[in-house]
């Protein structure tokens, strides 16, 4: 019998391995809950207490008794005491710790200790956040939850955008309703272009105006034109499209106050005016000038007009969505006053710290790291701002361009006519002849 029950054993431990690495596949939540947790939270509880004494985490609690270097008159040694935490609790593909800080300890060690916890843990990235004072939440994935973000489904709403997932597996939506002015920063290949191509591939079908302007001579945005209601492909066209969009502001300003209301959403459905989103491909190219009277007297007429449409324009129907590789004081200071303006902030991988800085400085300083810590690898992924104010790691559904193209050509006729902008486009030309 012994030879038998050996081989039923090692049968059954086959099997057992077989069926584990089809559910790690098929069912990795699931695997995570049966195996992965209950390994990553033993060593969470029993690693807690050395990674702490290794990394600064522990506190010497000193009884109020006169010291002879390091030892107690009677000769007690000195212990350091490690904070308490919580027991680990579980999540979709992670887990999290609350710690209970000691008095006069701050969450930014922690931060710096997240990569020590990270290894003693075996596990992909922890995150620090300080929920309430005198706490610290400790949240690690266990795998790259945006290395392969899944299609996550999100309600059909007006100017509400399908993007890409978050790195706690739900939706990442673009809702314009909620927050309604964007600023995306991004190098090259970081994912931006990607982005904007999958923004416009999901309002391709709603009933808004979409109007581009780039002043790289419409080499992005000029593949959509068959679903853009106008399109600026230098400065001089930029300014003509932003004031024709600024008088109709004013338009819609009358039309709010002969109907008593405070929003164009609050008026009937005959009388509503169509939703207007300004994507700007390129923030750089309207604020830099060479130097001519000219130049100057353009960039500042784009960064008056675009911040007027910033600051009026969210209860009006009318938003803004600016990007750019540099986004910096630099560039003059009404990019300042129009990024105070911009609620939405989204950033890719950045050729500059400054950058970053300037995209999520001012909402959280832990954002800004994250992001500077996004690699050439990474393409899509990006942090970025929720309307609760927080901010998450994201990355943005790939879109090939072809398929925008076909998107943007496919809802063609649904593409609203704006008289204001034609106007002062052809009265452009004419002035250029």
């Amino acid at each position: 019998m012994g030879p038998l029950l050996l081989a039923f054993a090692l049968a059954v431990v086959a099997w057992l391995l077989v069926v584990g690495d089809l559910v790690r596949r098929h069912r990795p939540a699931w695997h995570w809950y049966l195996t992965g947790y209950p390994a990553a939270a033993w060593r969470v509880v029993f690693t807690w207490r050395r990674v702490a004494l290794l990394n600064d985490l522990a506190v010497s609690r000193l009884p109020a008794r006169t010291l002879v270097g390091h030892l107690l008159v009677k000769g007690d040694p000195v212990r350091p005491v490690a904070p308490r935490i919580s027991f680990p609790r579980a999540t979709r593909m992670g887990l999290s710790v609350v710690v209970r800080l000691h008095a006069g300890q701050t969450p930014a060690t922690y931060m710096q200790a997240a990569d020590a916890l990270v290894h003693a843990w075996k596990v992909h990235a922890v995150r620090v956040t300080s929920p309430e004072r005198g706490l610290v939440l400790l949240t690690a994935t266990a795998t790259d939850p945006l290395e392969r973000p899944g299609l996550a489904s999100a309600p059909a709403e007006l100017l509400s955008a399908l993007i890409g997932a978050l790195e706690t597996g739900g939706a990442w939506v673009m809702n314009l309703r909620l927050v309604p002015h964007w600023l995306i920063a991004g190098a090259t290949r970081s994912g931006k272009s990607t982005l904007l191509a999958r923004l416009i591939t999901q309002l391709a079908p709603q009933p808004v105006a979409l109007v581009g302007i780039d002043c790289k001579g419409g080499m992005e945005l000029g593949l959509f034109t068959e679903r853009l209601s106008a399109l600026a492909t230098c400065r001089r066209e930029a300014v003509a499209v932003l004031t024709a969009l600024v008088v109709d502001m004013q338009d819609r300003m009358n039309a709010c106050r002969t109907a008593g209301v405070r929003s164009i959403w609050e008026l009937p459905d005959k009388l509503r005016p169509v939703p207007v989103v300004v994507l700007v491909d390129e923030i750089a190219e309207l604020y830099l000038a060479d130097g001519t009277r000219q130049s100057k007297a353009e960039a500042e007429q784009c960064s008056t007009l675009l911040l007027r449409l910033a600051q009026l324009g969210a209860a009006l129907g009318l938003h803004l969505v600016v990007a750019g590789q540099r986004v910096g004081s630099d560039l003059g200071p009404g990019v300042t006053a129009l990024r105070a303006q911009l609620g939405g902030r989204i950033c890719h991988r950045v050729n500059d710290p400054g950058t970053a800085e300037m995209t999520l400085g001012d909402l959280n300083k832990d954002a800004v790291t994250v992001a500077q810590a996004i690699t050439a690898q990474e393409r899509g992924v990006a942090v970025c701002t929720g309307p609760d104010g927080g901010w998450a790691r994201a990355r943005s559904h790939l879109t090939p361009t072809d398929e925008a193209v076909t998107t943007a050509r496919k809802y063609s006729g649904m593409t609203p006519e704006l008289p204001a902008i034609d106007r002062a486009l052809v009265a452009l030309e004419g002035d250029g002849k």
